[in-house]
C-alpha cells in the first residue's frame, strides 16, 4: 500500500484559493476515482471535485469555511501500489449509507414529544408530527394518535395547537455560496451609487397576447410567463441605450459596451441567488428565449449549471414571481451597470381616456451605476421599454 497525496487544483481563470463548502468522505472511507469527495467555493461559482484515485481516506485538510490555497494539500488515501489493480478492487458505493440520514431525519424537531418508533413511522407515512395533536401527558403524540392522522379519521382539524415556549439559538456558519452573496451584495452597495427608478406598466394587452399563444401551445407544454417577452423587448430597446449593456472593468477604469446582450437571469435556489446567463438573446426568438430560460433556472436550482452558464452577463433582470410586490430597489449584478426588476401584474381601477377601467398593470423597478449612466438616460431606457411592453406588436417590429 502506499499513500497519495491530492492537492487543491487549480481551478481556473487565477483562482489562488477555495473555500470548504461541504466533504462528501469522512476518514476511513473507501472510495472510487471520479466519486465526488468535497464541494468548494471559488469566487467565481460552486465546484464538486471528484477523487483522482480508488483508495481509502487517510488524511483530511479543513472544515466547512476554511480557505486553502491552490497546491495545497486537500487530502490524503491510501492506495494500492498497482493503481489498476486498486481501481478494479475497490467495492462499488453501497445503498445502505443512505439508511443514518433516515434515522436522522426521523426527528426533525424537540419540541415534538414521540417516541423514536413514532418519528420514524411518520417520518415513512409522510406526516408531520408538529401538525399533530397528541392525547398524552404534555401533548406528547402516542401511536395512536399517530394512525389515526394516517387514516384521516384524527381530531387533528380542530384540535387546538399547543404553545410551548421555546429557548436557545443556533448558529450558522456564513460559507459556502451564502458567503459568496454576501460580498458580492456588499461589494456592489458600498462600490456603486445606485439610482434606483420605478414605472409602472399597463400590460393588459400583453396579457392578452400571453393567453393566446399559450392556448396554442401542445398539451403539457410550459406557458411563456412575462419574462421572454420582457427579455425580447429589452433586447431591442439596447440598441438606443448601449450604454446600459456595459461592464465596467475597474482596474482598467474603463467602461465596456456590447453589442451582444447577454442577460443574466437572477434565480433563487436552494443555496442562494444564483445568476445564469441567457447568451445572445439578441440572435433569439421567444419561443427560444423561454425554454433557455426555463433550462438555466432549472440548472441553477439543482446545482447543475456550469461555471460558464454562470459568468458573463452584460445586464440583469431579477423578478420575484408571485411575491413580486409593488416595487423593490434590487442591487446591481456587478461589474454590470443595470439592472431591470419585475413586480407583480395585478388588476387594478385606473383612470383611461377619462373614465375608470379595470386594467392589468406591474411595475418595473430598476437600478443603474450612476457613474456611467445619467438619471436621464436610465428613466429613458424604462420609458422605451414600458411602450414596447404596452404594446407588445413592437417588440417583434424592425425598426
Amino acid at each position: 500500500m502506499s499513500r497519495f497525496v491530492f492537492k487543491m487544483p487549480d481551478l481556473g481563470e487565477g483562482t489562488v484559493a477555495a473555500e470548504i463548502v461541504e466533504w462528501k468522505v469522512k476518514i476511513g472511507d473507501t472510495v472510487t476515482e471520479d466519486q465526488i469527495i468535497a464541494e468548494v467555493m471559488t469566487d467565481k461559482a460552486a465546484v464538486e471535485i471528484p477523487a483522482p484515485v480508488n483508495g481509502r481516506v487517510v488524511a483530511i485538510t479543513g472544515q466547512p469555511g476554511d480557505m486553502i490555497p491552490v497546491g495545497s494539500e486537500l487530502i490524503a488515501f491510501e492506495t494500492a501500489d498497482n493503481p489498476a489493480a486498486a481501481r478494479a478492487a475497490a467495492p462499488a458505493a453501497a445503498p445502505a449509507a443512505a439508511a443514518p440520514a433516515v434515522a436522522a431525519a426521523a426527528s426533525p424537531s424537540a419540541r415534538v414529544m414521540a417516541s423514536p418508533a413514532t418519528r420514524r413511522k411518520a417520518h415513512e407515512a409522510g406526516i408531520d408530527l408538529a401538525a399533530i395533536g397528541g392525547s398524552g401527558p404534555g401533548g406528547r403524540i402516542s401511536s395512536r394518535d399517530l394512525e389515526a392522522a394516517i387514516s384521516g379519521k384524527g381530531d387533528t382539524a380542530i384540535r387546538p395547537a399547543l404553545r410551548i415556549e421555546r429557548e436557545g439559538t443556533e448558529e450558522i456558519k456564513v460559507i459556502g455560496m451564502r458567503r459568496l452573496i454576501a460580498e458580492r451584495m456588499s461589494a456592489s452597495k458600498r462600490s456603486i451609487p445606485h439610482f434606483a427608478y420605478v414605472e409602472e406598466v399597463d400590460v393588459t394587452e400583453l396579457e392578452a397576447l400571453r393567453v393566446h399563444l399559450n392556448s396554442r401551445l401542445p398539451t403539457g407544454q410550459p406557458g411563456l410567463s412575462y419574462l421572454p417577452f420582457l427579455v425580447a423587448a429589452l433586447v431591442r430597446v439596447l440598441e438606443q441605450f448601449p450604454q446600459c449593456n456595459a461592464v465596467h472593468d475597474a482596474e482598467r477604469n474603463v467602461i465596456i459596451r456590447h453589442r451582444a446582450v447577454h442577460v443574466g437571469i437572477a434565480t433563487q435556489t436552494p443555496d442562494g441567488l444564483k445568476v445564469p446567463v441567457l447568451r445572445h438573446a439578441e440572435g433569439r426568438s421567444l419561443a427560444d428565449i423561454a425554454a433557455e430560460v426555463r433550462r438555466l433556472s432549472e440548472a441553477a436550482r439543482s446545482n447543475k449549471a456550469t461555471r460558464e452558464e454562470l459568468m458573463g452577463s452584460t445586464i440583469t433582470v431579477t423578478s420575484l414571481g408571485k411575491l413580486g410586490g409593488i416595487a423593490s430597489t434590487p442591487v446591481i449584478n456587478a461589474p454590470e451597470v443595470a439592472i431591470v426588476g419585475v413586480n407583480k401584474a395585478v388588476e387594478r381601477p385606473v383612470v383611461l381616456n377619462g373614465a375608470i377601467a379595470v386594467r392589468r398593470m406591474m411595475n418595473l423597478s430598476s437600478s443603474f451605476d450612476h457613474r456611467f449612466v445619467d438619471g436621464f438616460d436610465g428613466a429613458a431606457m424604462i420609458q422605451a421599454l414600458k411602450e414596447r411592453l404596452e404594446h407588445p406588436a413592437t417588440i417583434f417590429l424592425q425598426d
